[in-house]
């Protein structure tokens, strides 16, 4: 019998389905959880080398791109039909599958699990909406990187809004996951050029689009990382949450908890607990941060993955914005604030930028944060641990250097009156509070972000003995 000459899986060859083909197997058959079985080897996609198929978060990027090559990604051209030259979107394909993948969920640099590669790339291939806002990313990223205009990127971006338009006006398509993918990423684009007012226009529309489909949980039952997506972007583009969350049993529509934040039993809580009975905090904080502590705890023992992280990071932050107090409500203690605000600045850290930059809205909660840590020194309590912590945060975090300066000069005297003796001894007080071990972790506090990499243990000087007194009064006047 001839041998055949096919180059695409069984599979895909039976249903006439094109073939992406990855090995070991296609991202179609990955999506359907069926056997993968080519009668001819593919050219295009080498299998990862032996012992590859583990990596995570901490992964040098060039060594996931060195075994995730492709040639001609679709020499058949079986993806939706665009405007550019063949060449271009052939490019634009390689620069989506080897770059902006992992540039947007940089939690996971494994080419065999990236949620970009594996689940929302073969959407892509039979959206062409989605496929050309794929396109887009990809192109602006170029054409950044040029300086010579976004001739092409508009292009995309006319025929992505042509597409869309259509999709939306049709119900059954509207609520499909790429649409949502699509109008979200429209979203992250505009905001990106500076055009606020038509990125929270998508943003609008895409929560009509998840109500429609039932809210963010029941999206998140069929489509993980479009729910995910949409949640955190749109927190990002906004400045506040869009969706409500669960409780702490898992029930409602809301962005729900991890699963660690449910297997927590009573005693477990109770041994997690903080001494911080002389500081009035708010019961919803004081919760958080207790759950937070113990599912940290858990995670020595037993981690979790790294979109578990993000999933973590996008609820907490969810739960402590949402119950904020609005301008009419009564204010909150400075400490509940501060432990709010401390928290949420510390889950950024480690988590860092996935999908978009966080920046703005990062910047926003630091100029907040500040301003309650000057209301919590004019409160005359113990320096203790807590105090080291919330300052180290600010430091970590701090963008501008007025911030930074002023949480490094506060940090030096509670170091002072605690006399501390350099950085082993800070550390264990930032870790006695909120501290989860991730790769580089310790780094990220020993080195803060004012580009000069300076030790913190110089920044921890002590001070004269006449600062030793542990009763910290107003610092104002120090």
């Amino acid at each position: 019998m001839r041998q055949t000459l096919r180059r695409s899986c069984a599979a895909c060859a039976k249903s006439k389905h094109s073939c992406d083909l990855r090995t070991p197997r296609c991202s179609r058959c990955v999506k359907r959880q069926v056997q993968c079985t080519y009668a001819n080897e593919p050219l295009t996609a080498p299998p990862a080398p032996p012992g590859r198929q583990d990596v995570g978060l901490g992964q040098p990027e060039s060594d996931i791109l060195t075994c995730y090559r492709f040639g001609s990604f679709d020499p058949f051209d079986s993806h939706p039909q665009t405007r550019l030259p063949r060449p271009q979107v052939q490019r634009l394909i390689h620069s989506f599958l080897h770059k902006i993948a992992f540039q947007y969920y940089p939690l996971d640099l494994n080419a065999t699990s990236n949620p970009f590669l594996i689940a929302w790339w073969p959407l892509a291939l039979g959206d062409p909406a989605l496929f050309h806002v794929s396109l887009q990313t990809a192109c602006l990223d170029e054409e950044l990187i040029a300086q010579k205009g976004f001739r092409s990127s508009e292009l995309l971006m006319v025929d992505s809004v042509a597409l869309l338009r259509r999709k939306v006006g049709d119900a059954s398509l509207a609520v499909q996951d790429g649409t949502m993918n699509s109008v979200i990423t429209l979203a992250t684009i505009e905001y990106g050029k500076g055009n606020i007012g038509i990125s929270e226009m998508h943003v609008d529309g895409v929560k009509k689009l998840v109500t429609l489909r039932g809210g963010i949980n029941a999206v998140r039952q069929t489509s993980p990382l479009t729910a995910r997506m949409i949640s955190w972007v749109s927190m990002l583009i906004m400045g506040y949450p869009q969706f409500e969350t669960q409780d702490d049993g898992g029930v409602g529509d809301g962005i729900p908890p991890v699963p660690e934040w449910q297997l927590l039993d009573p005693i477990t809580l109770l041994n997690n607990r903080l001494e911080l009975s002389d500081l009035d905090i708010d019961y919803t904080v004081r919760n958080v941060l207790v759950r937070l502590r113990a599912v940290f705890k858990r995670a020595e023992r037993v981690p979790f993955p790294a979109a578990r992280l993000h999933d973590l990071t996008c609820f907490v932050i969810h739960r402590l914005l949402l119950s904020a107090p609005g301008p009419e409500d009564p204010p909150l203690s400075p400490a509940t604030e501060c432990i709010r605000y401390g928290t949420i600045l510390y889950m950024f850290t480690i988590h860092g930028p996935t999908y978009y930059s966080h920046a703005v809205m990062l910047n926003s909660i630091i100029a907040r944060y500040i301003e309650q840590l000057k209301l919590l020194e004019l409160t005359p309590r113990v320096v203790g641990a807590l105090d080291v912590w919330l300052l180290a945060v600010g430091m970590v975090a701090s963008v501008e250097a007025t911030h930074y300066s002023w949480c490094a000069e506060r940090l030096r005297v509670a170091v002072a009156c605690m006399e501390l003796q350099g950085w082993n001894d800070a550390l264990v007080c930032i870790k006695s509070i909120l501290w989860l071990e991730i790769p580089g972790g310790e780094d990220i506090f020993r080195y803060t972000g004012d580009g000069l990499h300076a030790n913190i243990k110089c920044r921890l000087c002590i001070y004269p003995k006449k600062l030793k007194a542990r009763r910290l009064t107003p610092l104002a006047g120090r």
